[in-house]
């Protein structure tokens, strides 16, 4: 099992998309301080890296301990374990207490939360005033018609193993609530249109394909969606396994404050 895991996590931290560094001097622009940031759901800590860049201090937190540990290293970053058990007040302590965070960041992860909670821990723990908080998914790629339609058909016979809470992510998080004040990028039921270029093998795009969690459920009740005739059918819409493309993700924000 555990062998299982660290192949999805590999699929995951190959395949998926790299946010650009753009978007976080972008962010790091409407905090006037810079002493801590925060990543919820920090995954493989991609965004957490590149935070600390900008942040004196950043914590990246995950439910998962296995995540953590293929997490990126930086000397300004610190990874925390967060199990569904720990209480929020024992949470706000390791974060630094009350109005002690710049800005908080949820990376292709806020549809899975527990939302109402969330958002209150969020709005203890933003400094006040100053304090930011930005979400950001992405649902789709743009690579070719032909391509495009091929993982279309995909994403269609998934359907049926997507989690309910997924339903945030495929609607661009235009029906996400998000109850802050506007910064000028993206507000609830306006979020901020955003793209990641990214160029892919076809390895890769199969890596994407494989660690979305519609797949990867599937895959747990037996059913295998990238069967080899899907498999063959997209390397020859993709133009060749050897070839290298670039895949734009579209993507979107929501950023605000208290």
């Amino acid at each position: 099992m555990a062998g299982l895991f660290d192949k999805q996590v590999d699929d995951y931290l190959v395949g998926r998309p790299t946010y650009p560094k753009e978007w976080f001097s972008m962010l790091a622009a409407l905090t006037p301080q810079h002493s801590l940031a925060w990543d919820v759901g920090t995954g493989n800590g991609q965004a957490a890296f590149s935070l600390g860049e900008h942040y004196e201090q950043v914590t990246g937190s995950d439910i998962s301990e296995s995540q953590l540990k293929h997490a990126l290293q930086h000397p300004r970053v610190r990874y925390i374990h967060t199990p569904v058990s720990m209480s929020d007040d024992e949470l706000v302590a390791l974060l630094g207490g009350e109005n002690s965070v710049d800005l908080v960041t949820v990376a292709e992860a806020v549809h899975w939360f527990d939302l109402p909670k969330f958002y209150s821990l969020v709005k203890q723990v933003l400094r006040k005033p100053g304090g930011v908080i930005a979400v950001w998914g992405y649902n789709a790629s743009v690579t070719s018609p032909t391509l495009d339609g091929v993982v279309k058909r995909l994403y269609e016979t998934a359907k049926p193993f997507r989690d309910r809470k997924t339903q945030y992510l495929w609607e661009g998080y235009r029906t996400l609530p998000f109850p802050f004040q506007s910064v000028g990028l993206g507000s609830e039921g306006e979020p901020l249109p955003l793209e990641i270029p990214k160029e892919m093998s076809f390895e890769g795009i199969l890596r994407m394909l494989r660690s979305s969690s519609a797949v990867t459920a599937a895959k747990g009740q037996g059913v295998d969606l990238l069967s080899k005739e899907v498999i063959e059918e997209l390397e020859t819409a993709w133009g060749g396994a050897d070839l290298v493309r670039t895949v734009t993700c579209k993507a979107f924000m929501l950023a605000g404050k208290v």
